[in-house]
């Protein structure tokens, strides 16, 4: 396993020391690889080996930069990011196009490519300030979503194309919408480390649940529940309006419960695209 380059000065900067953190690929591994998960089409999820993908430089910027608001909002420091780390994450995002998504088994691949998707997005967000939104980015409030972002296996891909094309229907599990940030204030939180294959499970019921009992997961009153529109546009990916209020009665704790007790409908949704700017 890598470890971060030994600093032979006390007065390195923070910068210089998020910059001796390796931004590589795969650093270890258990076994043989399997077959490989890409197709002509798309990528898909396979069982690869027990290879690692190191998220170090990543989690570390992510430690630096994401503060959490009193309101339980992640909030990033984007204008000292950009000034202090931008290379660290060009390096990172260089590094992790680089890697042979087909070698490593399928909780790494479900935490590469939400750690692609988030580390894309902020890294278009610091290219783009100052803003008030993201969808400030391109016409009409169409934001950056079909540009091109990164390039994996030879294949230029969008922020759309790594979530719709590829988390969403090889996992098929709705907690992608709480791992993935859009860089805004309605989005579930930007969390303040890596994901990790090893720690995927507990990452991803910890974003659910904390998302589902905050006001812009649920919130209004027992009788005039206001969702998230997360849970209009996607709809789909639970079943039914029920099946959206059924999940959150699985992860509901406090006020929740009773908000969401014996409700059969979902009154209104809403979203704040207000930049989630520290």
């Amino acid at each position: 396993m890598f470890q971060p380059t030994i600093l032979e000065s006390a007065r390195m900067s923070r910068r210089t020391i998020l910059a001796a953190i390796p931004a590589t690929a795969i650093i270890t591994s258990c076994g043989p690889s399997g077959p490989g998960g890409l197709g002509e089409d798309s990528f898909s999820a396979s069982e690869g080996s027990g290879a690692v993908i190191d998220h170090s430089a990543w989690n570390a910027l992510l430690q630096e930069y994401v503060v959490e608001g009193d309101d339980g909002v992640n909030l990033v420091e984007y204008d000292r990011f950009k000034n202090e780390a931008n290379d660290v994450l060009t390096a990172y995002l260089q590094a992790m196009q680089q890697v042979s998504i087909e070698d490593v088994g399928t909780d790494e691949q479900f935490a590469f490519w939400v750690n692609l998707y988030n580390a894309a997005t902020v890294d278009v967000i610091l290219k783009n300030l100052p803003l008030d939104s993201i969808r400030d980015i391109g016409l009409l409030g169409s934001g950056p979503w079909k540009d091109d972002a990164v390039t994996v296996a030879g294949r230029t891909l969008s922020l759309d194309n790594i979530e719709h094309d590829i988390l969403r229907p090889e996992w098929q599990d709705v907690r992608i919408h709480y791992a993935v940030n859009c860089a805004s204030i309605g989005c579930p939180n930007l969390a303040n480390k890596a994901y990790t294959g090893a720690k995927l499970e507990a990452m991803l019921e910890a974003a659910t649940r904390a998302y589902v009992n905050h006001p812009r997961g649920f919130g209004g009153e027992p009788g005039q529940i206001i969702a998230s529109s997360i849970f209009d546009w996607y709809q789909g990916d639970w079943g039914s309006e029920l099946d959206v209020l059924e999940h959150a009665r699985q992860y509901a704790e406090g006020p929740t419960i009773a908000l969401l007790e014996g409700a059969e409908t979902i009154d209104d949704y809403g979203y704040d695209w207000s930049l989630n700017l520290a």
